[in-house]
């Protein structure tokens, strides 16, 4: 029996690059891709537009994100350090999603952030339980178990909004063919 691939291109790479990390606050709470603006702004097919040049095939680029989001996250590789981006939700709405450092006395958001991700929480990332969240419709990460069935919570859990942001927008992967196996996602 065959089993599922999954090309992973440079214009899905480039959309996962842009992606906003929030915070799920819903069961545990876990990183989420930030559903009113998942690419950086509100205007999400636009964005998909900007990298693809498709403007027919949006909706299907967008949930074909699910499945590049968990290949990103099980086969890129970052090194630990200190990494700095700036912080999208500090523009964006925060009724359904949030920011694990956001303010909650002012509300207020920093526009730029400077973070050191350890190889512990790189580790962590590789095993992030990356699901789509369809009431959303965005990549998410499980709430009730985001590392897996009957894994606890490491010291520091929230942190990963953080270190997936980061991981995102800086670890190494180039495009090529995954495909899914008992394991997870592999080089095919």
């Amino acid at each position: 029996m065959t089993q599922p691939t999954f090309e992973l291109t440079l214009e899905r790479i480039a959309l996962i690059r842009r992606m906003v990390v929030a915070w799920n606050p819903e069961g545990v709470g876990a990183p989420i891709v930030h559903p009113d603006a998942p690419y950086g702004s509100t205007d999400r097919d636009g964005d998909i537009f900007n990298v693809t040049g498709d403007d027919d095939g949006a909706d299907e680029e967008h949930r074909a994100l699910g499945d590049a989001l968990a290949v990103f996250t099980a086969n890129a590789v970052l090194k630990p350090g200190r990494y700095a981006y700036h912080n999208t939700l500090a523009k964006l709405a925060s009724d359904d999603v949030g920011d694990v450092f956001r303010d909650e006395a002012t509300g207020e958001t920093p526009e730029h952030v400077t973070f050191d991700v350890a190889a512990e929480q790189v580790a962590r990332v590789k095993a992030l339980a990356i699901r789509w969240d369809a009431a959303r419709d965005v990549p998410a990460v499980d709430t009730d178990a985001p590392y897996g069935p009957g894994v606890g919570l490491p010291t520091g859990h929230r942190e990963m909004q953080p270190v997936l942001q980061i991981f995102l927008r800086y670890a190494d992967l180039g495009p090529g063919d995954f495909s899914r196996g008992t394991s997870g996602w592999q080089p095919a």
